[in-house]
């Protein structure tokens, strides 16, 4: 039997050995699919194909690209209900987070159908007679890119929306987590017009297929490469990009700070704080990761927060009343177990009886899942936690948040920064002043006041600085920067070499002293 490995050109590519299976993470025993790691003359393949269709593409009209993203947007509303449940399914975020993963890609195809009409060059005035001077922005050429699968419909859209309205050619290798959806994807795309050799996917495991793939940058084969997830390996990427005089678009890990001021809304901030911690599972990269709280409000704030935590409810991604399904896969529940074990001390306190991983012994009553059949975790907040834990500063990637305290504004935004992340930040306050002086001072690509950390709109700047990224924004007019490159032209009519700087027909000022004498002292 013969597995998808890749589709290049529009035709399925299959494989039979080197497979890897996608399961509900919710019920094991349900597979919705397998798939086999491409290898590395697929991924080579792909690209020259990607290239070859780089020459066509890049000369469509910008107008017409941006019609076809505006097809595609149509195609995901249509099948907006179809592709959530199957994100659900694959990956065990709650139907209503799905919902809001695929209206992203929507509202990403909706804004980016105008910029078809907008990628605005200038002319500008020279200091030369007869010669113009115009300004352009050009694609890029084939762009890579490799995505995470806890936003497995949302963040590929803001690779590859933008990229192939600025006229470039795409290569995707999505979450091995998430490959029967990607797939799903891949058809809406092609069915939206956009031309089988501009868009090719190459399936398969991160260590696998996705390092073979960024290897071809060293072959000349692709020009920029886009990364979503670990900070270690957009390490490794910068520098395969760097010596190839390469910016590649990083969106890595965080370890997002929350304070809550003396003036904070106590009661939104709890919700704030709820939703930025467990929303999916805590597996977002602009999750919760330390709690900063004012001493004035430390005890009453924990103690509210243990009573929320004891009386939630997950694991049904299909249950409204359920915060958040399974983990993703083993790979992270396995992480979340070790990040317990090793970086909880003796010195910390967990807020919950119950954490870790959910068995046949302690589940609670209400659970309603085989937990033997899925990769379900007790949500976790750790107190008693300073900057001198290793938990401070380390990104857990699951159900876990840490809750520091702080005396004033100054040390807060300390605590906020000394984590080395820069991605999402937040602020509860009723103060001007204090959420002046946090916005201006935190060194987070993206911050809340009185709101979550977590919440991207598609017409907003998405990126992190430090160890969240190397500065490249996804979403809103920004990104265009990121897949085009500027070109200026100065085309001379005067029909004689003009030299700037040195035959410039500069105007010499007279020497004249202005006369006040009519002035009286």
């Amino acid at each position: 039997m013969e597995f998808l490995k890749a589709v290049i050109k529009g035709k399925n590519v299959y494989a039979s050995q080197d497979t890897f299976v996608s399961r509900n993470p919710a019920a094991l025993d349900e597979e919705l699919g397998t798939f086999a790691n491409a290898t590395k003359e697929d991924c080579r393949e792909a690209c020259r194909v990607a290239k070859q269709g780089f020459a066509k593409w890049k000369n469509t009209p910008s107008p017409v690209r941006g019609e076809i993203i505006a097809n595609l947007g149509k195609l995901i509303a249509k099948n907006k209900e179809a592709l959530s449940r199957v994100l659900s399914k694959e990956m065990g975020k709650p139907y209503r987070e799905a919902l809001g993963d695929v209206q992203e890609a929507i509202d990403t195809c909706h804004f980016f159908l105008s910029e078809g009409r907008r990628l605005y060059g200038q002319t500008v005035p020279s200091e030369m007679p007869n010669k113009e001077l115009f300004t352009y922005r050009r694609p890029v050429g084939v762009f890579a890119f490799i995505t995470a699968g806890n936003f497995p419909f949302a963040v590929p859209s803001w690779y590859f929306v933008p990229a192939l309205l600025c006229g470039n050619t795409c290569v995707w290798k999505p979450s091995e987590d998430t490959p029967m959806l990607s797939k799903l994807m891949v058809d809406l795309i092609h069915a939206s017009g956009v031309p089988k050799d501009v868009f090719q996917v190459v399936f398969g495991q991160g260590p696998k297929t996705g390092a073979d793939l960024v290897s071809l940058v060293d072959e000349g084969l692709i020009d920029k490469v886009g990364f979503t997830g670990s900070t270690a390996v957009g390490r490794t990427i910068g520098e395969i990009c760097g010596r190839n005089l390469q910016v590649p678009c990083l969106e890595l890990g965080g370890k997002n700070p929350m304070v809550i001021t003396p003036s904070a809304d106590v009661s939104l901030a709890l919700h704030g704080a709820f939703w930025s911690g467990f929303g999916t599972g805590g597996q977002r990269c602009t999750s919760l990761g330390n709690l900063i709280v004012h001493e004035s409000h430390y005890d009453n704030f924990v103690a509210q927060l243990k009573t929320k935590i004891d009386a939630m409810q997950f694991g049904n991604p299909f249950k409204k009343e359920h915060l958040y399904g399974p983990l993703i896969s083993e790979r992270i529940l396995n992480s979340h177990l070790s990040h317990l074990e090793k970086l909880v001390t003796s010195k910390h306190k967990l807020l919950s009886s119950l954490n870790g991983k959910v068995t046949k012994s302690n589940k609670p009553a209400w659970f309603e899942n085989d937990p033997e059949k899925g990769y379900f975790a007790f949500p976790s907040v750790v107190t008693g936690v300073t900057a001198q834990d290793e938990i401070y500063a380390t990104e857990t990637f699951g159900p876990l948040f840490n809750v520091l305290k702080y005396k004033t504004i100054e040390e807060a935004i300390e605590l906020s920064n000394g984590t080395g992340f820069g991605l999402s930040s937040s602020i509860y306050t009723q103060d001007a002043k204090e959420a002046y002086v946090f916005k201006s001072e935190i060194s987070a690509g993206m911050t809340s006041i009185n709101n979550s950390t977590s919440g991207a709109e598609a017409h907003l700047p998405f990126g992190g600085n430090g160890k969240s990224g190397n500065g490249s924004r996804q979403s809103g007019i920004w990104v265009l920067d990121t897949f085009t490159r500027w070109q200026s032209v100065n085309w001379d009519l005067s029909g004689k070499l003009q030299l700037a700087q040195m035959e410039t027909n500069y105007i010499e000022p007279t020497d004249l002293v202005v006369d006040v004498s009519f002035l009286k002292n």
